[in-house]
């Protein structure tokens, strides 16, 4: 018997709307399977049906079997002991996933102690063990900590450690290194397979990342519109794909050997460059820590139209040093200069903060937390325009349908709430609201991370289209060394808050001077390109 068995599930919501027809997969103990597909081809939804987490008035045929038990069909309480002891679930958005109101230490040892009896102090030290084992810096420190004093890449290290609390038979995982630099997915990634060989552990595996997909799964199944498009052996599926559909994922996969998007760039122009950084420090002093000295010393500049890359591990000081270029957070040293103006000091007047949000925009990493709940997607984006004095309410609609199709939507989703669209859909009208200001440098805040390798390819060509056309100057902070290698001619290394490595992009990939770099190009997993 498979240790998860799905025959022919099929699930419609209370609309009638069908989104899943007819899915068949199974995971056998020690192995891996992989779900790949663009956003909204129902790999979540096929995944979190194996804990019973179904929408509202949701309709199923067929069987999701987790080791005997029947997850649809089941009672209440069964449901609960498939949650507590066969399976468990790391979420793709961590924020969304941990009670913001309670701190690391709570959300670590309450399954311990409520679900398997331990006392407070070996909850304690159980939760510290396993923190430890997805490579927490301070385990102990960050026991005390809640969730938005850690970073996004930390916060998904904490998610992982809290799937792992009650030693499920079956580990979901839904985009769990989506958040994680190249480094701490190369970690997270050996310690589920050790995970997995030393427990025979079953692991169904949600990626966007092909080349992921091709180093940890076993098998593959690719979805498509909520049907299995094909399925089988990874390297077969990946390498020699039957269908059209995978073939496009495929070549839509970048690679650190792959082009830069777009036109070559101009040289840059005489004078001064359009984004100038020099000095620049940032130190917090936490609740009962040493201070953190986030940025030390960054000095970088951007010609206009240029695009400058930002990489480094999770806490490196890159999403740090953004928000002080955008206004977000103040600068303790250093200067910054957007078009020859001082913009170290936060804006004070409304005036000003509109002149410098016209100036420069930020995408963040996280959709959820950038995106009003309350307001539809086409609201968003309309309220931006209407800010901004880039529309009158007459055509400010049409200018909202021609900013959604240009990052791969369409009409239908003007209505949408952003919790009724995906992960990489939310985050594609993050990027269209930044995009209706036509800033003159557009901050980019593992902006892709979340999207899925078609519509990232398309949008990462929207963004050469708009340098090329606008001579939009671009500052790309990313984990995937693959994307910064089509999108970025110069990319700057950050490790501990420090600039330690700067040069051109394809240069600095192929042959890296600095320890630290070379750790990184060395962690990128490259099945697809051997």
């Amino acid at each position: 018997m498979s240790l998860l068995d799905i025959r022919d599930l099929t699930l419609a919501v209370a609309d009638g709307t069908s989104l899943l027809h007819g899915i068949s997969l199974n995971v056998e103990c020690g192995e891996t399977v992989g779900l790949v597909g663009e956003s909204g081809s129902g790999k979540s939804l096929t995944a979190r049906s194996v804990l019973g987490l179904l929408p509202s008035g949701a309709r199923t045929t067929g069987s999701v079997v987790v080791n005997g038990i029947d997850a649809l069909d089941a009672r209440d309480r069964d449901v609960l002991a498939v949650r507590r002891h066969e399976a468990a679930m790391i979420f793709q958005d961590p924020r969304s996933g941990i009670n913001p109101m309670r701190t690391i230490g709570d959300h670590m040892t309450e399954s311990l102690r409520l679900c398997r009896g331990m006392s407070r102090a070996s909850a304690r030290e159980r939760a510290l063990e396993l923190l430890t084992a997805v490579r927490l810096p301070r385990p102990e420190d960050h026991l005390s900590q809640y969730p938005h004093e850690l970073s996004g890449g930390m916060l998904q290290r904490v998610m992982i450690a809290g799937a792992l609390t009650s030693d499920p038979k079956l580990l979901v995982c839904d985009e769990p290194t989506t958040a994680l630099d190249v480094t701490t997915q190369s970690e997270i990634v050996a310690l589920l397979q050790e995970l997995r060989d030393t427990r025979s552990m079953g692991l169904l595996f949600i990626t966007h990342d092909l080349n992921l997909a091709a180093s940890l799964c076993d098998r593959l199944v690719v979805m498509r519109a909520g049907a299995v498009e094909e399925h089988g052996p990874a390297l077969e599926v990946l390498r020699q794909p039957r269908t059209r559909y995978t073939a496009h994922l495929v070549e839509a996969t970048p690679s650190l050997t792959g082009a830069l998007r777009g036109a070559a760039p101009a040289p840059p122009a005489e004078g001064s460059p359009l984004l100038l950084v020099r000095g620049v420090g940032k130190t917090y002093t936490p609740r009962k820590m040493d201070p953190v000295v986030a940025v030390r010393d960054a000095s970088f500049e951007v010609p206009a139209g240029g695009a400058l890359a930002i990489v480094g591990e999770s806490g490196s000081g890159k999403s740090t040093l953004a928000r002080m270029i955008v206004g977000l957070e103040r600068a303790d040293t250093g200067d910054i200069t957007i078009s020859g103006r001082d913009r170290t000091a936060s804006p004070r007047t409304r005036g000003e903060r509109r002149a410098h949000a016209r100036s420069v925009q930020m995408v963040f990493q996280d959709p959820f937390l950038s995106l009003d709940p309350r307001i539809s997607a086409g609201r968003a984006i309309a309220d931006a325009l209407r800010l901004h004095d880039r529309a009158t309410s007459t055509d400010a609609r049409a200018r909202v349908i021609s900013l959604l199709k240009s990052v791969g939507l369409d009409e239908k989703h003007a209505t949408a709430k952003p919790r009724t669209l995906s992960g990489g859909q939310r985050q594609r009208v993050a990027i269209a609201r930044a995009l209706a200001v036509e800033p003159d440098v557009l901050v980019m805040d593992e902006a892709t991370s979340a999207l899925d390798v078609s519509v990232q390819a398309q949008v990462l060509d929207l963004v050469a289209s708009l340098r090329e056309s606008r001579g939009l100057t671009l500052l790309f902070i990313s984990h995937d060394l693959s994307v910064v290698r089509s999108v970025c001619e110069v990319t700057a290394v950050m490790s501990r808050g420090e600039i330690v490595e700067h040069g051109p992009t394809a240069l600095l990939l192929a042959d890296p001077q600095h320890p630290y770099t070379q750790r990184l190009v060395a962690s990128v997993p490259r099945q697809l390109n051997r």
